[in-house]
């Protein structure tokens, strides 16, 4: 497990330097990177749930529909909630573990590059 930055490191690097790195490309790039995955994704989740409230609220015989036994459509597309936050929460973690994590160490690793250069 590599080393991470202590408190008292930590405040050895100035506001300023990190206020330089949030500008860098390589960071501006982690950030576009992110909103380019959580933006759709939170769309997609609002418009689906919004979509199952109006059915739940004006589409009341739709969502009685029997499918099988006493499981109608509302139950199975409030099930559908349930599995779309899992799936979306699986998709999000691989995307952070490939996209966003090694570039966010390697962000780090510069910082802690830089901070043992003025200790040493």
């Amino acid at each position: 497990m590599p080393e991470t930055i202590g408190s008292d490191a930590a405040a050895a690097i100035s506001g300023d330097r990190y206020l330089e790195v949030q500008a860098s490309p390589e960071f501006q790039e982690l950030r576009s990177r992110l909103r380019r995955f959580v933006f759709p994704m939170t769309a997609f989740f609002i418009i689906w749930y919004g979509l199952y409230v109006i059915l739940g609220a004006f589409a009341h015989d739709f969502m009685a529909i029997q499918v099988f036994g006493n499981v109608n459509v509302g139950l199975l597309i409030g099930l559908g909630q349930f599995l779309t936050t899992f799936i979306i929460t699986g998709l999000y973690v691989r995307f952070a573990n490939r996209e966003l994590d090694p570039r966010a160490a390697a962000i780090r690793a510069e910082l802690e590059a830089e901070l043992e250069g003025q200790t040493a």
